[in-house]
């Protein structure tokens, strides 16, 4: 299965695409304009269980490895984006040990896991899927509280997990801050750098939602996956854009 998150990230650095919107078309051009994973987000985003194999099909129209947030670390809900035909899941609030072996295991076949087998999007989508499925389909857990980041080197060494992906605005949250994708204060920017250190020692992806004018910070303290397009904030700002511009 051809995986352009994982190659990204081993060689450099993976830049991803977000889609909260329900319209495919945006998926599939995110995926054409050559970001290396595209996110469809279940947990916050517009788009349902039935929306996703949509999306999922107009991803593999281009070269983005498809990839979505489950809602929760709920082993059905992992399933059923895998078997939809996702490469990876991002799943939120993983906080232990114990929820993170929680995700590891809907995402792997038995012996190393306890997913149930019934792949039907992705044996059509990708050749030799049973094979393939228990190394090449990405767990990705999200770091997103101050308890999370405590507990960093624990969940890392939770066989199976490839790669974090820290939420900044709930992390900012828990650290008493504004829930935003940056911060002034020293103590978030610690957290990031708890998890990046962790991340090499484990031999993990370090992954962090940002956006394009933070891109170059999180590459530079070691973050190699890095979500920075979206489809719903920019297409609002330019309705308004538009608007005061031909108002004059």
């Amino acid at each position: 299965m051809h995986h352009q998150l994982r190659t990204a990230a081993e060689q450099g650095v993976a830049l991803g695409a977000w889609i909260f919107l329900r319209e495919p078309l945006l998926a599939e051009a995110a995926s054409k304009a050559g970001y290396d994973y595209v996110c469809v987000d279940l947990q916050h985003g517009l788009v349902g269980f039935e929306d996703l194999s949509a999306h999922l099909q107009a991803i593999a129209l281009g070269s983005a490895a498809p990839v979505v947030r489950v809602p929760w670390n709920e082993p059905w809900m992992i399933g059923r984006a895998l078997d939809a035909g996702a490469l990876g899941v991002i799943v939120p609030m993983v906080n232990t040990a114990e929820e993170a072996a929680r995700a590891v295991a809907a995402c792997r076949y038995a012996p190393q896991g306890e997913r149930s087998i019934g792949p039907i999007g992705a044996m059509t989508r990708h050749q030799g899927y049973f094979r393939a499925a228990n190394t090449d389909v990405m767990c990705i857990v999200m770091i997103e509280t101050e308890q999370a980041v405590a507990n960093i080197d624990e969940i890392l060494a939770v066989p199976g997990i490839d790669a974090v992906y820290i939420g900044p605005a709930d992390l900012s949250l828990t650290l008493g801050l504004a829930p935003m994708s940056d911060q002034s204060d020293q103590r978030f920017h610690d957290a990031l750098g708890t998890v990046v250190a962790a991340c090499e020692r484990h031999g993990v992806i370090p992954g962090v939602h940002a956006n394009p004018a933070l891109a170059p910070a999180r590459r530079e303290v070691g973050f190699r996956m890095i979500t920075v397009g979206f489809d719903h904030a920019p297409a609002v700002a330019a309705f308004a854009s538009d608007l005061q511009q031909a108002r004059g």
